[in-house]
């Protein structure tokens, strides 16, 4: 294996997984049908991973497999439909996935949406908060079962929770996540909802750390992918605009080779086994620091007792407990 302890802004998905084996590995990837999902996939799948990628449009993915097939003709990965913004299909996703897989060595929570304009989830729930925390909350303990059963037979496994930058603008709103008593703005709405993803985490590190199953979160970087799909071109400007008054030396775009780097590191690499309810960023677990612009975890995002109320709110939203 390659030295690993230089990795960082600019390293590849490819050079994290240099010497990984995910043969007879299964990994969940949500969100696996494009960007940083889709080269997630791919590079596990170059190390022999069985992927399963839920996607909401089959099509989509049947063209996300071919692409990929295009540099690994051989990837082995399983398409089923499923939308994070409607419970009822996460529900049969899960029901329909566990028929046919016991295991799950690695779930990758990729999907997610940026800065929308305000909407709802079939459900009813704030469209940011609703999938890229709810939705996932709720698939992630309905395949639990199968992380767990992993463990107990020896493996390495893990949740990988993406998270963002975007913590930075804002905790979670307990009294009112869906935006129903306070105006509406998209990137506190995204702020809340990425807070969400690293809150997430650090109950599930809690709950499964001695069952051996371990979350980790992840900011991927700055990436153009279609992640900023609703994002007009002012909006663009001025999180250029941000990004480079915060940088040390100027911001710019890692490639999504890149981008696709820290979620591999914190899936499979050797030095992260038994290490959960962390924040990573650039392949390597951050500080937690409140001020710092360039990077950090807020200390909001991984208080425990925040971690807890986040809890209760999405198994009321849900309306299922969960006991393992």
């Amino acid at each position: 294996m390659s030295d690993r302890s230089n990795f960082g802004a600019t390293t590849t998905a490819d050079e994290v997984l240099e010497g990984i084996d995910l043969s007879g590995k299964l990994v969940v990837i949500t969100g696996g049908a494009s960007g940083l999902g889709q080269e997630t996939a791919r590079a596990m799948a170059t190390k022999g991973a069985h992927i399963v990628i839920p996607v909401r449009d089959m099509a989509k993915g049947e063209a996300a497999v071919a692409a990929i097939k295009t540099s690994v003709p051989d990837a082995d990965i399983e398409l089923m439909e499923c939308e994070l913004g409607k419970m009822a299909s996460i529900q049969f996703f899960a029901e329909a996935f566990l028929v046919q897989h016991d295991q799950i060595d690695l779930l990758i929570n990729n999907a997610g949406v940026m800065a929308c304009p305000h909407t709802t989830t079939s459900d009813g729930l704030e469209m940011q908060f609703g999938t890229n925390h709810i939705g996932h909350f709720l698939l992630t303990n309905l395949l639990i079962p199968a992380l767990v059963k992993t463990a107990k037979t020896g493996g390495d496994a893990r949740i990988i929770n993406l998270s963002s930058r975007g913590h930075h603008f804002d905790t979670v709103h307990f009294d009112d996540p869906h935006f129903e008593t306070r105006d509406y703005d998209k990137w506190l709405a995204y702020g809340q909802a990425k807070t969400a993803n690293i809150m997430f985490t650090v109950g599930l590190e809690k709950r499964l750390a001695d069952k051996g199953v371990h979350a980790l979160s992840v900011h991927p970087g700055g990436i153009r992918t279609n992640l900023g799909r609703h994002l007009t071109e002012d909006d663009i400007a001025l999180l250029l605009k941000r990004m480079d008054e915060n940088a040390d030396e100027g911001f710019t775009f890692k490639t999504v080779e890149a981008g696709a780097a820290t979620s591999c590191y914190a899936a499979t690499a050797p030095e992260l086994e038994g290490k959960g309810g962390v924040y990573l960023e650039d392949c390597h677990i951050a500080d937690v620091d409140d001020e710092d612009p360039n990077g950090s975890v807020r200390s909001y995002a991984v208080d425990p007792g925040n971690a807890e109320k986040l809890w209760t709110l999405s198994e009321a939203t849900v309306g299922q407990t969960f006991s393992y």
